[in-house]
């Protein structure tokens, strides 16, 4: 039986609570700003912490752009969410349908240097993208993919990780399931499809949403993929809001940050069951 304390009760609860304000206020903050007006944030010492009245505004400049205050044009964030959406959708299950396969290649089928190439993919781990983003960069120039959806998702597509969380898997599935099937006369596809994408389908899950954020949230490479306004992500629009101009109207760069967060952070509550079960369950 355990034995209820309540002093630590209440202090685990008071860490908690401690925990989840140092988090949380940065986000009250930033959607604070974004309801008031620019003059509001830069002339009020300290700046109010209760909600302003133009937030409808501001959301509205903030997605569908305009003139600001000076008369200075504002980008439009809508264009620039698609194509993060875009991206971020592409790149999540394309790691995931690559891994996938390449982790069912591995496990199931024998070829020669089968598990050299297995740790070649696996020693990817070790080099950061900063690394070979030069030379990656130059193929993907090469072959005229600047500025296009190809070239910002496609190189960053691989996943050593994702193989190998497979991999593991795989070779934890039972082998009388893979006997039965070939008795039952099914193709290695077959088996894929109806027998190990089913029981995978809680880690795809928890995938998808690391890769989802991990998409959502790529800055450097179309930094140096994008040389036109209708091809920059968010996170490239939100940069470009506070350098680009003299004057920054940081309530709408508030905007743009809360609206930002929204996919991703939809994402994860959505999936928030299967997420958790993916990484924690034990049964497979």
């Amino acid at each position: 039986m355990i034995e209820r304390r309540s002093a630590l009760t209440v202090v685990s609860h008071l860490v908690l609570i401690i925990g989840v304000m140092l988090v949380a206020f940065p986000v009250y903050l930033t959607f604070i700003a974004s309801t008031q007006t620019a003059e509001q944030i830069t002339q009020a010492n300290p700046m109010s912490l209760l909600p302003g009245g133009n937030m409808i505004e501001t959301y509205k400049m903030a997605l569908f752009g305009g003139k600001n205050s000076v008369g200075s044009k504002i980008i439009p964030v809508a264009p620039m969410m698609w194509v993060s959406l875009i991206t971020a959708l592409a790149i999540a299950l394309g790691k995931i349908a690559i891994s996938l396969l390449s982790a069912f290649a591995i496990v199931y089928f024998r070829f020669p240097f089968r598990n050299v190439v297995f740790w070649m993919i696996f020693v990817t781990l070790m080099l950061p993208v900063e690394v070979r983003i030069l030379p990656t960069y130059q193929i993907v120039s090469d072959l005229g993919m600047l500025n296009t959806y190809a070239g910002l998702t496609i190189p960053l597509i691989a996943s050593a990780t994702a193989t190998f969380l497979f991999r593991q898997f795989f070779m934890s599935v039972p082998d009388e399931l893979v006997e039965a099937a070939r008795m039952d006369g099914a193709s290695p596809m077959q088996f894929f499809k109806d027998v190990l994408l089913p029981l995978s389908k809680t880690s795809i899950a928890a995938l998808f949403v690391i890769q989802f954020i991990y998409g959502w949230n790529q800055y450097l490479w179309p930094l140096l993929m994008t040389t036109q306004e209708d091809m920059y992500p968010v996170v490239m629009g939100i940069k470009r809001m506070i350098s680009g101009e003299s004057y920054t109207e940081w309530n709408i760069v508030m905007a743009t940050a809360i609206l930002a967060m929204l996919p991703p952070a939809l994402v994860v509550v959505l999936m928030q069951k299967w997420f958790v079960k993916g990484l924690v369950d034990t049964e497979k």
